[in-house]
C-alpha cells in the first residue's frame, strides 16, 4: 500500500494511469501522449509496476501496459472509511441546511 501511494505522489505517474484507464497502451504511445522522454516514462512505468498498479505484456517488439485492477482496489479499500466519513459529514450538513430553510 505504501509503495502505491508513493508511486501516485508523482504527477506523471498519475497521468500514465489516466491514459491506461482508457485502454492498454505501448510505451511509445505513452511517451507521445506525455511529451516526456522514453527513459523517463520507462522509469515511471517501472515504479508503477513495482507498486502493483500496472501490468506489462510483451507484444512483438513492444511492451504494452495496462492498469492492474487489484492494485487500484487496495487503494480504494483503504480510502473507503474516509469516503464514508465525508458522506456522513455531507449528510449532516444537508440536514442542517434543510432545517434552516
Amino acid at each position: 500500500m505504501t509503495a502505491a501511494l508513493e508511486a501516485l505522489a508523482e504527477p506523471n505517474r498519475r497521468r500514465i494511469l489516466d491514459l491506461l484507464r482508457e485502454r492498454e497502451r505501448p510505451v511509445g504511445e505513452i511517451v507521445t501522449a506525455l511529451h516526456v522522454s522514453q527513459p523517463a516514462v520507462s522509469k515511471h512505468l517501472r515504479v508503477l509496476r513495482n507498486a502493483g498498479l500496472v501490468d506489462m505484456r510483451p507484444a512483438a517488439q513492444q511492451r504494452v501496459y495496462r492498469v492492474r485492477q487489484e492494485g487500484i482496489r487496495e487503494i480504494d479499500e483503504w480510502l473507503a472509511p474516509y469516503r464514508a466519513m465525508w458522506a456522513d459529514h455531507l449528510d449532516a450538513l444537508e440536514r442542517v441546511v434543510g432545517e434552516q430553510s
